[in-house]
């Protein structure tokens, strides 16, 4: 913490804060606000989303007994200023790095985080879990669980509701309503409302008309609690919610503490048997005019000039891989109509925000939604058309029922682009793109490919669009491309055949995905040790170019495969296949390079590599080592 605040600098824990009186709360915040806008314009990471909770933060942490009452974020992007008031604020400014805070909620972090996230729509069924062991487990401890209107698009928060209202288990839920319209603006009317609904009065008001209502007959006790629901709800809006059997109270503005104050505490103390949600309107970018400003109002950030609102731009010259795939995809639309697109929320993210300007008709955004996405996406290709579901590596998982069962068993031809593939820095394990190469390669009917750099990934969209009988994945890392000149869009590659790079001996390198170039650095040391090997670009997992390894087996002593990806992958793959030939019978040596059989914590993409053996100082080591080689390896300092 750099600056002597006030009311901050006195802030270690929560505890703290409920030694301030209520007005000097709106202070605290304006001085947290003005910390994580200096620590993130420092680190980068979700500034926006978190800025729009500052008061609700200090708000819960003032009238909740946390730790003891469970504070359950969504996602956990928005947690900076609760970091800040949890004991981590001196370390606020190693959000995202080396050994610092992470960027989400992590248990082994802190006390306060009782649930780790960085995925969407966790919450509730999270909490919902806390709420019920504290039932069996007779604690009378409170659960809170924070969740945006984004976050809820996805079916999962849906499910979770559902079951909490069924189980009339106590617990609360903010709904943070910051972008999207659930319901009309807030005013100083349904501020008040929301006061009267959420207090004691009105709460014992309505289980004495129950209570009443009981003794008569049933018919009449479903007419009356209709009549209360229907009142409640048409003022309020909350008739989704209260069919779920939450108790609505909303919507009230989230920056008003004087409003958000006594709804938690009446929240709180409340005796109603069931789950609560509170319905705050928030603003995205709250206290900083730039992020205000700004259509993501700022939702994710590099590095950033505070006064100007300019964000540090890459070094690199060379095109993201996002972009190839955004601007090649785009070139085969404009000859092919029947391209279309699907994002899950993450239209900038994926590149299809460009696509979206070009063919606003053919680019759908369903939300956080994968599971939708992906069986939206196998509709589309019945009725003839092409649709690309671009989708993270790690969000990709969440709809893998949909994938087995939707597409690849109809051999449905959904054509997967698989942004953030491998190992992604500052977003940490929860956003490694580590497994779709496992559990995407294990389908039948999959064309699986991996792009070593922008020009190869270029080929691999040309190729897609004319598999029609199957569904089929190109994977592409996170980053900027290595400089090469981009081919045209008619250059294809023929299913299921790899590239020779370059010819040795005794020893071939199988490299499947980007790390191609590091293969070659390791190369090029090993040659100046008088050792020759043969490097092969895969680039299929599914279907396997069993010609070129059967070829490779038979004209060295070794192989090595490599990948960004898990074990079960494409080593697996070549395996069966040596194993299944007899190959490995007859003295051949095999090795396969992967991804450790751990979750590596965020740091700078290199280092992390380093840390995963898939570096070219790794590489050269299992080169030598497997071949027995006396040379003694240098490492570098």
């Amino acid at each position: 913490m750099k600056k002597n605040y006030k009311y901050l600098k006195n802030i270690n824990f929560p505890s703290d804060i409920k030694k301030l009186s209520v007005d000097k709360l709106q202070e605290l915040s304006n001085e947290v606000r003005e910390e994580m806008i200096s620590a993130v314009s420092e680190t980068g990471g979700h500034l926006g989303a978190g800025l729009g909770v500052v008061e609700l933060t200090v708000a819960l942490h003032y009238i909740f007994d946390t730790p003891n009452d469970k504070l359950i974020w969504d996602v956990g992007h928005q947690t900076y200023p609760h970091k800040i008031l949890t004991g981590r604020k001196e370390k606020i400014r190693t959000l995202r790095q080396g050994g610092g805070l992470s960027g989400f909620t992590k248990r082994s972090e802190s006390e306060y985080d009782p649930f780790g996230a960085a995925h969407s729509s966790t919450s509730i069924s999270s909490a919902l879990g806390v709420a019920v062991a504290n039932k069996i487990n007779n604690k009378s401890n409170n659960v809170v669980a924070v969740i945006g209107d984004g976050a809820m698009s996805a079916g999962m928060a849906y499910e979770a509701m559902n079951n909490a209202g069924a189980s009339k288990t106590k617990m609360i839920v903010i709904l943070n309503d910051n972008d999207m319209s659930i319901a009309k603006p807030v005013g100083a009317m349904r501020a008040y409302l929301a006061k009267l609904f959420s207090g004691k009065i009105y709460f014992s008001l309505v289980e004495t008309i129950k209570l009443i209502i009981s003794a008569f007959s049933k018919r009449f006790s479903d007419k009356a609690s209709k009549a209360e629901d229907f009142f409640r709800s048409a003022i309020t809006g909350g008739t989704l919610f209260n069919s779920l059997g939450f108790y609505y109270i909303g919507p009230i503005d989230g920056h008003d503490l004087d409003v958000l104050l006594p709804v938690l505490e009446n929240a709180k103390n409340s005796k109603h048997k069931g789950p609560i949600i509170i319905h705050l309107k928030t603003q995205k970018g709250k206290g900083y005019s730039y992020a205000e400003k700004s259509n993501d109002k700022y939702h994710g950030v590099s590095k950033f000039n505070i006064e100007t609102g300019i964000q540090e731009k890459s070094k690199n010259s060379t095109p993201s891989y996002t972009k190839v795939f955004a601007n090649t995809l785009i070139k085969h639309a404009e000859k092919d109509s029947k391209i279309v697109a699907i994002t899950a929320a993450m239209p900038s993210g994926t590149g299809l925000d460009i696509f979206g300007e070009k063919f606003p008709k053919r680019m759908f955004d369903v939300g956080i939604a994968e599971q939708h996405a992906v069986t939206f996406a196998g509709g589309l290709a019945t009725e003839g058309l092409k649709p690309y579901a671009a989708i993270y590596s790690t969000f990709l998982q969440r709809a893998y029922d949909q994938v087995v069962h939707d597409i690849a068993i109809q051999k449905l031809p959904v054509r997967f682009a698989i942004d953030r593939a491998g190992l992604v820095g500052a977003d940490g394990p929860t956003h490694a793109g580590s497994f779709d190469i496992t559990y995407l390669s294990t389908l039948p009917n999959f064309v699986v490919m991996a792009a070593s750099d922008e020009s190869e990934l270029v080929r691999m969209i040309n190729t897609s669009v004319y598999i029609n009988d199957r569904p089929s994945a190109f994977r592409y890392p996170r980053g900027n491309g290595i400089g090469l000149e981009l081919p045209s869009i008619d250059e294809k590659i023929e299913i299921g055949k790899g590239r020779l790079i370059q010819e040795g001996k005794k020893l071939a390198i199988l490299s499947f995905g980007a790390r191609l170039s590091h293969c070659l650095v390791a190369a090029e040391n090993l040659k100046k040790k008088g050792i020759n090997i043969t490097i092969v670009d895969a680039r299929f997992a599914k279907p396997l170019d069993q010609n070129l390894i059967f070829q490779l087996a038979t004209d060295h002593e070794a192989i090595i495969t490599i990948e960004e990806g898990s074990i079960g992958g494409f080593a697996s793959h070549v395996s069966h296949f040596l194993t299944e030939k007899n190959l490995l019978d007859k003295g051949l040596k095999f090795r396969s390079m992967l991804l450790p059989d751990k979750f590596i914590d965020q740091d700078k993409p290199d280092l992390m590599y380093k840390i995963a053996g898939l570096d070219s100082n790794s590489i050269e080591e299992k080169v030598l080592d497997t071949l027995n080689s006396n040379i003694v390896l240098q490492k570098q300092k």
